[in-house]
């Protein structure tokens, strides 16, 4: 049987209930589940000769951590954090049982994300050139379960550098620290009408008082700026955003 063919009943999942008590359950029983409010139904450890450092990423959006085993995990754990759409994170939320071709297979997912529409969002994290037949078995079983279940999967690799470096260097602001409501007030009617980063940023004052607060409001999407079209710098234009977070 290919795995486009296994039904709702092929599928079951464990994960760690409201409680921390495991649970291991038909995929049916588990549609309505948050994962995102339930612990990761493992532990992400570190071990000797790793070859990427695993660190924690401080979710802006939920105030919370996720772990992640590697640099790229925690890169796509930011982007997901600058998502608009995106309410809820938890990294390595359940593992996914099915029948596959040597026997029953497991496999635990990198992310689940709440989106905004209520809708659940699961990723794999994996460049296209390190996927083996019993990953590309694993993603496409995922991608079934997903299916059945009405979220959504996705499996991300690498990420363009140019993206990267801009919400990189963003996500230094995203603490709500940075949210100086009288500063970020101006910057909002400045930047009404489209205008280089800069020169609105010293219309509303000091740019070492300003800056900070105007990276934190094209954080959030309360401002915007192609972050495609170049290294983010003085001359990018900003402009009010449409959806604002």
């Amino acid at each position: 049987m290919g795995v486009e063919e296994l039904g709702q009943a092929d599928f079951e999942i464990a994960y760690a209930d409201e409680a921390r008590v495991p649970r291991r359950e038909a995929l049916t029983a588990c549609w309505t589940l948050l994962f995102e409010r339930l612990s990761p139904v493992r532990t992400v450890r570190s071990y000797p000769e790793q070859r990427s450092v695993t660190r924690d990423y401080w979710v802006a959006t939920t105030g919370g951590t996720v772990s992640c085993e590697s640099h790229l995990e925690r890169h796509h754990a930011m982007l997901l954090d600058f998502d608009p759409r995106v309410r809820g994170l938890v990294g390595q939320p359940f593992r996914l049982f099915w029948p596959g071709r040597r026997g029953r297979r497991g496999h635990v997912p990198d992310f689940f994300a709440r989106l905004g529409d209520g809708g659940g969002l699961v990723i794999d994290v994996r460049p296209d050139g390190q996927i083996g037949s019993d990953d590309a078995e694993a993603f496409a079983a995922t991608a079934r379960a997903c299916e059945l279940a009405g979220w959504s999967f996705r499996r991300v690799g690498l990420i363009d550098p140019l993206l990267l470096a801009n919400v990189k260097w963003l996500a230094g602001y995203r603490h709500p620290r940075n949210q100086q409501n009288s500063v970020a007030g101006k910057l909002e009617e400045v930047f009404a009408e489209p205008m280089p980063l800069l020169t609105g940023a010293e219309r509303v004052g000091d740019r070492l008082a300003v800056l900070p607060v105007l990276y934190h409001l094209l954080w959030r999407r309360v401002l915007e700026v192609d972050l495609a079209a170049g290294v983010l710098g003085p001359r990018s234009v900003v402009r009010q955003a449409v959806v604002v977070r």
